[in-house]
């Protein structure tokens, strides 16, 4: 997640719909220490100029990345790299992080007020941005389908990385939510074949919902124009070395945090003169960064949920009020998810669905 200034600091912005007459206190989760999180409330200021006020309706938790933070493992040469627009705090803790949350502008300038929008921004019930912190959410993207757009991005830019091409033999590894984005976008292009390969059997209720070829690894065929690995594993990026063809190019879209890993360059990796390349959604793919903007992206991204196959991907829902504990049991593995959404909503019920 690339950085990017904090929102600022200003003098009053009266907007057509409404003013703050009085103090407005916005509640945000934050990490607290190794594994540790809470709710914490704080004065939200007001917007200036060429700014809105937003009011959450949902966030979505992206398990892998906001796991590492919880459980104080981002590594701290990678540590201003990794922050993420409007984080507060610093790693490890205490910090204010996230990246998925859609609202409803209450404030802002010209025809912002009333417009659904998707932002970067951590967990928080309200807050404060420029309005070129915001992407609208269009007409037949539901709000809570819409927490899904930054993945969505992150998947868009690796496919931009790698160019797969008519008729293409493509593996994806790993089936969780950056996988399984990966492979949802993929099966719309004319390929000669696409697989979504997990170690999970259960994972083929979600290919299945997809539209897309399930294999576990050792069923996984060979010969692939390109791998798209996803699992986060040190046996997963091996198996995409055997699954990927002479010449061929493994996309890496994992991030291992503090963890070690040690990759097979060895045996015939110089021999097939295979490709090894990282894809990380701070930057633009270079094959597009001249004609496209961060901001190009997402709108790409969100104008993708328009198809209901995405919904596949949320797989609970819990109240604001419940975060700290969500995470908690994400962590443990008490809770399994995809994207788990919080609702801000009052008195909102809470779901789970097991994949």
């Amino acid at each position: 997640m690339s950085s990017s200034a904090r929102p600022r600091t200003g003098t009053r912005f009266i907007s057509k719909m409404t003013t703050f007459e009085h103090a407005v206190e916005a509640t945000a989760y934050w990490t607290t220490g190794p594994d540790q999180g809470g709710l914490r409330t704080e004065e939200l200021r007001r917007p200036d100029a060429g700014e809105a006020l937003v009011r959450t309706l949902f966030s979505g938790i992206s398990k892998g990345t906001e796991l590492v933070v919880h459980h104080a493992s981002v590594p701290p040469c990678v540590a201003e790299q990794m922050r993420a627009p409007y984080q507060e705090g610093s790693f490890p803790s205490p910090v204010k992080f996230g990246y998925l949350s859609v609202g409803i502008v209450e404030e802002g300038p010209d025809d912002w007020p009333g417009q659904t929008v998707f932002c970067l921004h951590p967990h928080q019930d309200r807050y404060v941005v420029p309005v070129s912190a915001l992407t609208r959410v269009p007409d037949g993207v539901p709000p809570r389908r819409a927490v899904l757009t930054g993945t969505v991005e992150t998947a868009v830019n690796a496919l931009w990385e790698a160019g797969p091409r008519l008729g293409d033999r493509i593996a994806v590894i790993g089936a969780g939510l950056v996988g399984g984005m990966v492979a949802t976008l993929l099966r719309t292009f004319p390929l000669e074949r696409l697989q979504l390969v997990d170690l999970d059997p259960g994972r083929k209720d979600l290919a299945d919902a997809l539209g897309v070829d399930f294999a576990l690894p050792d069923g996984a065929l060979p010969d692939c124009d390109i791998v798209f690995h996803c699992s986060a594993s040190q046996g997963g990026l091996e198996r995409s070395l055997k699954l990927v063809g002479d010449e061929g190019e493994i996309i890496e879209m994992s991030w291992y945090a503090d963890r070690p890993v040690t990759v097979p360059l060895g045996e015939d990796f110089h021999a097939r003169r295979l490709s090894l390349r990282a894809s990380q959604v701070g930057a633009v793919a270079r094959a597009r960064r001249h004609r496209r903007t961060n901001s190009d992206r997402l709108k790409t991204a969100v104008s993708l949920l328009k198809d209901p196959v995405f919904d596949a991907f949320l797989t609970g829902t819990s109240a604001f009020k419940e975060l700290p504990d969500v995470v908690r049991r994400l962590s443990d593995g008490t809770l399994e998810a995809l994207c788990h959404v919080i609702d801000y909503t009052p008195e909102s019920p809470s779901t789970e669905t097991k994949r």
